[in-house]
């Protein structure tokens, strides 16, 4: 039922005069006995009035707090009148927390004005619902004061009508959603939008408009217009423009107006104005503005390098050969020019160097493609520098490079170069990362006389640098043809390993730096193939690209619990950790198998900690979270593993499940002699502390590391110093050593105070 069609005092009023007064009738619509009519009827006081009304009525002194409820009040929000007499109007208002003051200063600045007109306004209702209402006010002067008085100091009050209008969404919503459409698309465009009322007084603002002037929010809620034109003018290199054309444009209300702002700072802004109309009537005017100046200085920049090539024809050819980006060669030029130096004299050395870099797409994934390109361009710049002039460095797309050579006599000195440069860190807002890269050299010769083979053999040898590590160059080597052949066959003998049980489990001892004894062994996956053990490097990628880690990861879990159960329940503080790949993240059915595996081996979940690498958290694939959330939940612990090798930040730690961050043991081969003086590792553990996260050195080997890192605090400390990673049989003794290795730290440091 509307509004306008609830039967209420308002229509009984206006009823046809011939219709039965409910006073005339029982209540069965019978005519009922009546009293002499001569009689004069009692009149109801005004409480018995404000209490019968069937809207809320507050009144709220100008502090905020409410003075007086009626019990509509009590019905429509839920409290008893006593609970709210003395509270903050806020705990009923929520739609218009701030807006009181606002309402006390426009009726005491318009003594004329009695009340305000109705506003919209959400109720919160005890049990914490919401309702949409309709909310009007006027002023209440104290007895013995004239209307006039609301200006001074007189205390006054508000008194406030709310009536529910809940009922009014279903007809309302269409006209909701499309203000929000509308409020949604002037907040997020990037222009400023301003607009004014026809008698000339600001009507709305959007926050791009408040931020591209930086007008403070204080000026603002004075409504002070002079003011705010005021801060406007003041910017301006040319204030008088300005108002003449605001003047111009008032004077013609119809008109529609674009022209340029130039800021005494350096900025550009361009200015729209047309007339706001409504029903063919012109009410207001709409002002937008769009800071141009990027777009100005590029024009300039633009201009002058056009007016520049048009007196050298030679630099406009050369732009069609030059890679946007980075300013270098692109892949047309290095093309043509490789064809020409292999039709060049007999006995000249060709040479070409294929690079990109590892795991680029990290950067852009997690930093964004500004940072992405930002080191691209840095890249380009250092390859420059680590060749001669005439030397063609070209970029042929992504983040994959080249280098031609002619007539070079150590190819192998300028790969060197590059590689070197590259472990320099660069800084992007703000950001460090540290880039690095696989380089592929190949050289003409004999049996590579075309071009295409010549790159081929590039391409190879910098797949070979990749899997031999990354951040390095490999020259290329005939017997690495063969490679794809063994990766092939390494799959196949790695998936008869996992069938016929050639995957072991070995443990490395973690020490505890607070009390010198091992709390935590990490089980780490062998593969004993016909009585040699192969790398982990070397097969564990292998098996995330077969999917073949699952079985494996599994088989090392199932196989750590059975084995480490007995140590772990003599105490509970010990733990056992595990690595776990973000292939076995995938699978919807990970925190099942650990719970399950955990549960029938009879061990705590509370004594299990799981190592990821940040690349797992690099993709958009919530799912992985939410199992690291799941375990987290039942108990286990999260160790970021390889910390710093990627391009996560310590702030983005905060928003991961993560308890522990282990450093890698790139950082910690930093330290020498224990004299360094390594900022970025005190800040590393110093800010990890600060998010509540325990800290792990890996690859310790030296006393001059594990005392370093015991000075910066380190949680505990892993590494060949303590102990390597042994069998099961063999992991009392490795314990053993471990507690021994620290203990001699102790003994030293001991020494060293006396």
């Amino acid at each position: 039922m509307t509004e306008s069609s609830r039967p209420d005092a308002h229509d009984a009023h206006h009823a046809p005069h011939d219709a039965a007064d409910p006073a005339d009738t029982d209540g069965f619509g019978a005519p009922a006995a009546r009293s002499d009519p001569s009689a004069p009827r009692p009149v109801p006081s005004p409480q018995a009035i404000v209490e019968a009304s069937r809207d809320a009525l507050l009144v709220v002194a100008e502090d905020g707090t409410i003075t007086m409820v009626n019990a509509a009040t009590e019905r429509m929000f839920g409290y008893a009148r006593e609970e709210l007499l003395g509270q903050d109007h806020r705990m009923l208002l929520e739609g218009f927390r701030d807006g009181f003051q606002r309402l006390f200063l426009a009726l005491r600045n318009d003594a004329d004005a009695a009340e305000l007109p109705p506003v919209e306004a959400y109720g919160l209702r005890r049990d914490g619902s919401e309702f949409q209402g309709e909310m009007s006010c006027s002023l209440v002067i104290p007895d013995g004061h004239a209307r006039t008085d609301a200006t001074s100091d007189a205390e006054v009050c508000l008194a406030v009508m709310i009536r529910d209008t809940s009922h009014r969404q279903a007809a309302d919503a269409g006209l909701r959603e499309a203000m929000s459409l509308l409020t949604a698309t002037l907040e997020s465009t990037a222009d400023g939008i301003l607009v004014v009322s026809g008698e000339g007084q600001i009507a709305s603002v959007n926050n791009q408009f408040v931020s591209m002037w930086g007008i403070p929010r204080e000026l603002l809620a004075t409504q002070d217009d002079d003011a705010v034109l005021g801060f406007v003018l003041s910017q301006l290199a040319d204030p008088a423009q300005f108002i003449e054309k605001v003047t111009a444009l008032y004077a013609d209300p119809t008109a529609e107006s674009h022209d340029v702002l130039d800021f005494l700072d350096g900025r550009t802004f361009e200015r729209y104005s047309r007339p706001q109309l409504v029903a063919d009537e012109v009410v207001g005017r709409v002002w937008s503005f769009r800071d141009v100046t990027p777009a100005r200085i590029a024009q300039d920049q633009i201009t002058q390098a056009m007016a520049e090539l048009a007196e050298q024809a030679a630099q406009l050819k050369a732009l069609a050969f030059q890679d946007p980006l980075t300013g270098l060669s692109n892949r047309q030029l290095f093309n043509d020019r490789l064809a020409g130096a292999l039709q060049g004299p007999d006995g000249t050395a060709v040479d070409v160097l294929l690079l990109d870099l590892d795991d680029f797409k990290e950067v852009n994934d997690i930093l964004g493609h500004h940072a992405g390109d930002q080191m691209l361009i840095e890249v380009g710049r250092r390859l420059r520098a680590c060749v001669r002039p005439d030397d063609v460095v070209a970029r042929l797309g992504g983040d994959e490079f080249v280098v031609l050579l002619e007539g070079s006599l150590d190819p192998e000195a300028a790969a060197e170069r590059i590689v070197e440069s590259l472990r320099v860190p660069l800084w992007t807002d703000g950001t460090m990362l540290r880039p690095s890269l696989s380089l592929g050299l190949a050289s003409l010769n004999e049996d590579a006389l075309d071009a295409s083979e010549l790159l081929r053999r590039a391409d190879v040898a910098m797949y070979a640098a990749k899997t031999a590590g990354k951040n390095r160059y490999l020259r290329f080597r005939p017997e690495m043809m063969t490679g794809l052949v063994q990766r092939t066959e390494m799959e196949a003998g790695l998936r008869l390993a996992v069938d016929s049980g050639q995957i072991t489990v070995h443990y490395q001892p973690i020490v505890s730096a607070g009390l010198g004894v091992v709390v935590t062994v990490e089980a780490l996956a062998r593969w004993d193939r016909d009585g040699a053990i192969v790398p982990p490097q070397r097969f564990i990628p292998v098996a995330e690209r077969s999917g073949l880690i699952v079985e494996i990861g599994t088989e090392v879990l199932l196989r750590g619990c059975t084995e480490m159960k007995s140590w772990l329940a003599e105490d509970t503080s010990r733990s056992l950790a595990v690595n776990v790949s973000g292939v076995q993240l995938q699978h919807g059915d990970f925190a099942e198998l650990v719970l399950a595996v955990t549960q029938s081996c009879g061990v705590d979940m509370r004594q299990l900690v799981l190592e990821v690498t940040e690349s797992v958290f690099f993709g958009d694939d919530c799912h992985v979270i939410q199992q690291l959330m799941a375990l987290r939940k039942a108990g286990a612990r999260v160790a970021l593993d390889d910390f710093g090798t990627g391009y996560s930040s310590l702030g983005r730690l905060q928003d991961l499940p993560v308890d522990t961050l282990k450093i890698d043991q790139s950082f910690v081969a930093m330290i020498h002699t224990g004299g360094e003086k390594l900022p970025i590792l005190s800040s590393m553990v110093s800010m990890a502390h600060g998010l509540g996260l325990r800290v792990t050195a890996e690859g310790v080997e030296t006393a001059a590391q594990a005392e370093y890192l015991m000075r910066l605090e380190c949680d505990s400390l892993q590494g060949f110093f303590f102990s390597g990673a042994e069998p099961w049989p063999d992991l009392a003794s490795a314990i053993s050593r471990s507690v021994e290795a620290f203990a001699s730290l102790r003994g030293d440091r001991v020494s060293g105070n006396r």
